[in-house]
């Protein structure tokens, strides 16, 4: 599937990315949180891709948020919080203006989000592995 294989190379950059760098360094900093958005954004699209391949007519058409809760809902996703913060965080990241909200997000990359992902990326394998078989 084209949008999940999108996700898992955005993810795979994002995992990439060196936690020491973006503490010291602004541009890296930048890039490490322009990487979040991206892998976010395919990530939400990939379930939503998912999801309709499950038969959910109600993944159809809906905002980010709508999709997740369908994912929620649908035990594709399973940590409502981590989820929701993600994407309170990306809508918020176009308006961080201080290196302290900058490097809060970083560090809820690494120690929370980068997580999430990966186990969003095994479940969605099963899934997927559900619908081809």
């Amino acid at each position: 599937m084209k949008k999940f294989d999108n996700f898992l190379g955005s993810l795979e950059v994002l995992c990439k990315a060196d936690r020491e760098k973006a503490s010291i360094d602004e541009i890296y900093r930048t890039g490490v949180i322009g990487q979040f958005n991206l892998t976010f954004e395919l990530a939400w699209k990939a379930l939503q891709e998912t999801l309709r391949q499950h038969g959910v007519a109600s993944a159809d058409v809906g905002s980010p948020r709508e999709i997740l809760k369908l994912g929620f809902l649908h035990s594709f996703l399973a940590d409502e919080n981590t989820w929701l913060s993600m994407l309170k965080s990306r809508n918020l990241s176009v308006h961080i203006y201080s290196e302290i909200d900058a490097e809060t997000l970083v560090n809820a990359v690494f120690d929370n989000y980068i997580d999430a992902f990966r186990r969003f990326e095994s479940t969605l394998r099963q899934k997927i592995e559900e619908i081809e078989n």
